[in-house]
């Protein structure tokens, strides 16, 4: 049997590591309703002999380069401990070389650290507000991106985003994706181009499947500077829930969040 609308976003929202406090109300009010891109992984030709040789930054020094609120215009910015997964243990694939776009989508450190800090970044539309919600969708007619920062030893920035941009490779196919209990099917992974940032970037797209009204696309950049590695992932609830093409990571988020690494 078919899930309901409802029951189709709670479930793709834990890809979009949507927050457990809106798990919870899909899994309670769940019954209720509420292109394809060719090209190389976008990554720069950064080469490790330039790496630095700094220690890893701690989670607490990655709070800190996190974007805070008032400093993106348009844009207001929160805290993740409360709306994205706690550790990778919640986030797991049927392939281990999917493993680090799974993380990289649900602002997890894609590689090799415990030094992790997230947080959201959404679209402030509060101040041209003129017309209420009038029902589920339209409360999430926003887009939501959602960032994370880890940071690294030695070379570990490096072989992240290979690893990165190794699961593109690997997954083309798609994977099994399980996220805060919910199971979703990834059904393909594309390398997409984008302006580099920072002094790497792998840039890609995976369609989902909408447990059978179609699929939803979702792209995510993920940008190393030094020894450190931002993950961007952006979602539109809205239009999650009809299925369709997220749009991808607003540039001006990006550029405003590698701008503050060191």
């Amino acid at each position: 049997m078919k899930r309901s609308p409802g029951a189709r976003l709670c479930a793709t929202a834990a890809i979009g590591a949507l927050s457990l406090s809106l798990l919870t109300a899909c899994s309670d009010d769940g019954s209720k309703d509420s292109a394809d891109s060719k090209g190389s992984a976008s990554s720069s030709a950064g080469s490790s002999s330039s790496a630095p040789a700094a220690k890893a930054l701690t989670t607490a020094e990655l709070e800190k380069l996190l974007l805070a609120q008032g400093e993106l215009k348009g844009y207001k910015s929160e805290s993740g401990d409360d709306t994205l997964p706690a550790s990778k243990t919640v986030v797991k694939t049927d392939k281990p070389a999917c493993d680090p776009l799974a993380w990289a989508t649900a602002a997890l450190a894609p590689g090799d650290t415990d030094a992790n800090a997230s947080n959201t970044v959404s679209e402030d539309k509060a101040s041209g507000a003129t017309v209420q919600p009038e029902d589920f969708a339209d409360a999430f007619d926003v887009d939501m991106t959602f960032v994370g920062l880890s940071s690294y030893e030695g070379d570990g920035a490096q072989k992240a985003l290979k690893a990165v941009s190794d699961g593109v490779t690997a997954c083309a196919g798609g994977y099994g994706l399980t996220a805060e209990g919910e199971t979703t099917k990834v059904t393909k992974v594309v390398a997409e181009k984008s302006a580099v940032k920072g002094d790497e970037a792998v840039t890609f797209a995976a369609d989902v499947d909408m447990d059978g009204a179609g699929t939803a696309t979702f792209h995510t950049e993920v940008v190393r500077k030094g020894n450190t590695v931002a993950t961007f992932y952006t979602v539109n609830f809205a239009a999650m829930s009809k299925g369709g093409d997220m749009g991808s990571v607003p540039a001006a988020v990006v550029d405003a969040q590698v701008a503050k690494l060191k």
